[in-house]
């Protein structure tokens, strides 16, 4: 019987032929049939396959079976980019999805999958294969390899990638260096926003961007696929703390606020100039020029016809929408915009999955927004270029112009959240529990509620993602923002005298607006980024709560973020194996906290303990890989808060609280954090 690993190997290299060698750790070939082999190949089958097969230390047989028909994957070209946001795209990779999905044995599927592998887009083929791999019942227990190391171009400078193959093809593997990736090389610091490269061209703020929307996708044929629990609410919340986390970043940099895209007519100040090559696709990733405008599409290869009149109209109809408090679904019916699930049906109209209740009357909003401005150099395909990087969900959040759109994006939803009711008290308060103190201690021993943050080198074994070249590992050196590891220390009466369970909710936000001035907690909320989520028990009497940084229900651990396949696998069978996979989504936690300023950021933590029993999802959570649950929810499992995403804050204030200070109940607690940034560069130890 065919080994479900083998299928990650398939991965590899995505540019060689499927004879070649595979893996890192020893020597593996696939055993291809002939009449698999492409074209190129078939007439010199034998020659090609001793050839590369003679140094083998495992030989993976190939079943020779029937393939299913793959027109469709088939007509997106092998070296075209490729792009979720694109509807024609979708739809390709819905069908190599679907068909993924439907082979009936690991064996059968990996017999298709090695077919496929050297006649589809590698993009499309990565994707498809990765998707339906997390969702097979039969292989969910699979560890995805890190999607930099497949296709390191999407993330790194292009001119590394010379220094890379020379080192991989002159120095012995034992011996090789790491090479250095400059920290800040896509501009000057004549460009203001280039101040903010380290949270845009982070790799690991962009692996989470990516492997969110591989974890939920927005087509395929069995819909429990894409309809997971309160998976619209989620695309939402995770979008809108991404622009808050940048407005942080902003203040942490002297910028004001990003502003956002609103009228899709205007031209855009801000430029971007990638400096990357798709290896894969044998083509550089297009600039988008200062004060460019969207423009109407026409783009025959793409199957788009659409003018920036579409994208208005969409826009209106969502606040039409939310201003009636309902939407028309394809039938006609009315779907009320409620409290509890109006957050939802607009997230999915947003993304425009096929959850979306009516795509014909409220269009594809934010997926084709991403097209319109990917496009904007070329929006009629009269020089043969393909899309910018916001047209990439891997690489769209390195261009200014992601924070823009999704700060018109968040407006949208934003307008039906301040159309709810305030929370009252009774939705805020916990009866009987107190919040009595709140400290913050740095393990640097800096100081009580003082965070620390510095430059940090990291080394990433790229080898997976360079074809043609000696095998064995090659790193390159990157350059991230850090943070020394904090403890939160939350004193917490229990005056019910009876044991009480409660969800302790931690956010931080800005103190003080662009201008110095103490912000309205209508604005505030906005700004409001979660840091922490997790259920307490509380004794009668004082409790203390410890809780370490690293135990963030947003993030996951540098290990993860970029893990290697080859160290620490879980044993096979066990609970940990089948969540590994999943664990790949989350936030980095090297950006848990905003850079700060050298003088200190001035910023508020805002501790909050609810009632368990208004909050508690009855259900068990598997494995281990929950962690990030505040992001990306939980495997196979609904989302493990039973309240809004973002509450308190997902609302307008109650009336007389126009300041933080003003919304607390005795079960809250705020206190003053200064996040100061030292200006060094240390070396991760691996």
């Amino acid at each position: 019987m065919a080994d479900k690993k083998n299928l990650l190997l398939l991965l590899d290299r995505p540019s060689e032929p499927i004879f070649m060698e595979k893996g890192t750790d020893r020597s593996t070939i696939f055993d291809v049939p002939d009449k698999f082999l492409t074209d190129r190949y078939r007439p010199i089958g034998s020659e090609v396959q001793s050839r590369f097969g003679e140094k083998a230390e495992q030989r993976i047989p190939v079943k020779d079976i029937s393939i299913p028909d793959l027109k469709i994957p088939m007509s997106l070209g092998r070296r075209e980019q490729f792009s979720l946001f694109i509807p024609r795209h979708r739809r390709i990779a819905g069908r190599l999805i679907d068909i993924f999905l439907g082979l009936r044995s690991i064996e059968d599927l990996q017999s298709v999958a090695v077919y496929a592998r050297d006649r589809v887009n590698a993009f499309l083929f990565n994707y498809a294969l990765s998707v339906a791999l997390l969702h097979r019942p039969d292989t969910k227990g699979l560890n995805l390899p890190s999607f930099v190391e497949t296709f390191p171009s999407k993330f790194v400078d292009s001119k590394v990638f010379t220094d890379l193959r020379e080192e991989a093809t002159v120095v012995p593997d034992g011996s090789r260096m790491p090479i250095v990736i400059p920290k800040d090389y896509t501009a000057s610091d004549l460009d203001e926003e280039h101040r903010l490269w380290y949270f845009r061209e982070d790799m690991g703020v962009n692996l989470h961007h990516w492997h969110w929307h591989l974890v939920y996708p927005f087509e395929a044929s069995d819909r429990a696929i894409v309809a997971k629990d309160r998976r619209g609410e989620l695309f939402y919340y995770m979008h809108q703390q991404i622009v808050a986390r940048y407005n942080m970043e902003r203040f942490s940099n002297n910028m004001s606020r990003v502003r956002r895209l609103n009228n899709l007519r205007d031209p855009i100040p801000e430029g971007y100039f990638p400096k990357m090559d798709s290896l894969v696709a044998s083509r550089a990733w297009p600039p988008r020029f200062a004060n460019a405008a969207m423009q109407d599409l026409d783009r025959e290869l793409d199957q788009i016809k659409l003018d920036v009149g579409d994208l208005e109209r969409w826009r209106d109809r969502f606040y039409e929408a939310i201003h009636q408090g309902f939407v028309v679904d394809e039938s006609g019916n009315r779907i009320p915009l409620d409290e509890t699930t109006g957050i939802d049906t607009l997230g999915n109209m947003m993304e425009s999955s096929i959850l979306s209740p009516n795509r014909q009357l409220y269009g594809d909003l934010h997926n084709m927004g991403h097209v319109f401005l990917s496009y904007i150099h070329d929006p009629d395909h009269r020089y043969l270029e393909s899309f910018g990087v916001i047209g990439d969900s891997a690489t769209a959040m390195r261009d200014p112009v992601f924070y823009k759109w999704h700060a018109f994006v968040d407006d949208v939803f934003q307008e039906h959240k301040e159309a709810l009711p305030p929370y009252n008290q009774n939705q805020l308060n916990y009866p009987d529990i107190t919040i009595t103190g709140v400290q913050v201690d740095n393990d640097s021993g800096s100081g009580t509620n003082s965070l620390q943050t510095y430059w940090q080198q990291s080394d990433i074994d790229f080898s997976r993602g360079l074809d043609f070249v000696p095998r064995g590992n090659v790193f390159a050196r990157v350059t991230h923002l850090q943070h020394d590891a904090f403890t939160y220390t939350m004193n917490i009466d229990n005056a019910g005298g009876a044991q009480r369970f409660g969800t302790v909710r931690i956010f931080l936000g800005p103190k003080t607006d662009e201008r110095g001035q103490p912000m309205l907690l209508r604005d505030q909320r906005l700004l409001m980024v979660e840091l922490d989520k997790f259920v307490v028990s509380l004794q009668p009497g004082q409790n203390t709560i410890r809780r370490r940084s690293t135990e963030s229900s947003v993030t996951i651990p540098f290990e993860r973020t970029f893990r290697n396949l080859d160290a620490n696998r879980p044993a096979a069978g066990s609970p940990d194996e089948l969540e590994f996979n999943f664990c790949g989504c989350g936030w980095p936690q090297h950006m848990l906290i905003p850079k700060g300023l050298q003088q200190g950021l001035r910023c508020e933590l805002f501790v909050m303990v609810s009632n368990f029993e208004d909050d508690r999802i009855d259900q068990d959570l598997v494995g281990s890989c929950s962690d990030a649950s505040s992001f990306c929810g939980v495997r196979d499992r609904m989302y493990p808060d039973r309240r809004p995403m973002g509450y308190p804050f997902d609302r307008l204030p109650p009336t007389g609280a126009d300041r933080l200070a003003g919304l607390l109940t005795q079960n809250m607690r705020v206190i003053d954090v200064n996040i100061v940034h030292n200006d060094r560069t240390t070396v991760r130890m691996s």
